[in-house]
């Protein structure tokens, strides 16, 4: 008897749909309080998801949801970063 894997599905705090983990980029509070990309979606944090989607980026950064999840400050070059890894994918 064959049995399916469960996909995990996070929120992305850009467009707020449900889509699979690998789908989505992770940005992430380290226990040190410093902000990083997480690509592997493995590295030890708080995090937060958006899609590899600039609308949805844009959307994130103007309702400043990923602060609010991470409850700190977002610099802006983090989000250059982000910027910079949806225009390479």
């Amino acid at each position: 008897m064959a049995t399916t894997r469960k996909i995990p599905l996070r929120r992305c705090n850009g467009c707020g749909e449900m889509k699979p983990k690998k789908e989505l980029i992770r940005v992430i509070l380290t226990p040190e309080q410093e902000i990083e990309l997480d690509l592997t979606g493995k590295k030890n944090g708080r995090g937060a998801y958006v899609c590899r989607n600039a609308e949805c980026l844009r959307l994130a950064e103007r309702s400043h949801a990923i602060e609010r999840s991470l409850s700190v400050s977002i610099p802006a070059e983090m989000y250059e970063r982000l910027r910079k890894e949806i225009a390479d994918a």
